[in-house]
């Protein structure tokens, strides 16, 4: 599969839509790193995935903000100019930490959230991630709705967006609860992971009206992929209007990344296809062995 044949964009953004990785995906690649944490990064450098990932055919990227060594403009202009000079585009920044509906240190929290802006956008990132909150309380959903307003309206020009994850967010009246009342100040990144279960795809489709970014998570039995699920799972939001890119995540035992991502990228490919009728250009080699 090439580049050229994931022909398919975000109508709002012009990324091509499977050809996006969540930089998570590549974890052990990175060296498992966590900033502030980690002492130093034994892996990749972040500088250098950019051009990795071009190499593999990839246009796109989430970062999450502990990937970051450090926040010194001087080094955020360097990552910021290695991502232009590969041609990779920054979908998000990825804050992955803070609760804004703890009783006590929310406010706190949104304090430390809302300086991680300036990384989002000394990065170019389109987009930034906030997780809606981790202490669920009878009031979390309005607790959380109004943080996230807040951080909206500090944000300017950078889009927030918030995911369906963590105890806050179980389902979708947690979700619509969440977003409804900002009306689109706030937009969603929609996993296809984090739920499980039968009732998920159902769940699925009612956020679906909300995202403009995903997570296409896989989940894998050893070197297995559940395909049946992955393709449900994509259609789902497909089939409810959604248009957005689908950032890879991969998260299987098999230390090789890039194989579990190109596997993942051709089956979301693949569905892409048989929406714009060009299914029968695409080599499917990597489904194949699943099916």
């Amino acid at each position: 599969m090439t580049v050229d044949e994931d022909i398919t964009t975000d109508i709002t953004t012009g990324i091509t839509r499977a050809a996006t990785v969540h930089a998570w995906s590549l974890d052990r690649t990175l060296g498992r790193y966590r900033a502030g944490t980690t002492a130093e990064p034994t892996g990749m450098a972040l500088l250098d995935l950019p051009a990795a990932l071009a190499e593999q055919g990839y246009r796109t990227v989430q970062i999450c903000h502990f990937h970051l060594p450090s926040r010194d403009p001087s080094y955020l202009g360097e990552l910021r100019a290695a991502l232009d000079a590969s041609g990779i585009t920054l979908d998000a920044f990825l804050i992955d930490d803070g609760d804004l509906t703890h009783p006590d240190e929310g406010p706190a929290q949104e304090a430390w959230i809302s300086d991680q802006l300036t990384d989002a956008v000394a990065l170019g990132a389109y987009r930034v991630r906030v997780v809606a909150g981790k202490t669920r309380t009878d009031d979390a959903q309005a607790v959380s709705s109004q943080a996230l307003g807040r951080i909206a309206a500090r944000a300017g020009e950078l889009r927030v967006v918030t995911e369906n994850w963590l105890d806050v967010t179980r389902d979708a009246a947690d979700v619509e609860a969440i977003l409804d009342p900002l009306e689109g100040s706030v937009g969603l990144l929609i996993d296809l992971g984090n739920w499980t279960g039968e009732t998920k795809y159902a769940e699925l489709a009612k956020i679906t009206r909300f995202a403009e970014t995903c997570h296409a998570k896989a989940h894998w039995d050893g070197a297995q992929i559940d395909e049946q699920d992955y393709r449900r799972s994509v259609r789902t939001i497909l089939d409810a209007g959604y248009a957005g890119p689908f950032a890879l995540v991969y998260a299987a035992e098999d230390d090789d990344e890039f194989a579990g991502l190109a596997v993942q990228r051709a089956i979301v490919t693949d569905e892409l296809s048989v929406r714009s009728g060009n299914r029968g250009r695409l080599d499917l080699a990597g489904t194949d062995a699943l099916r």
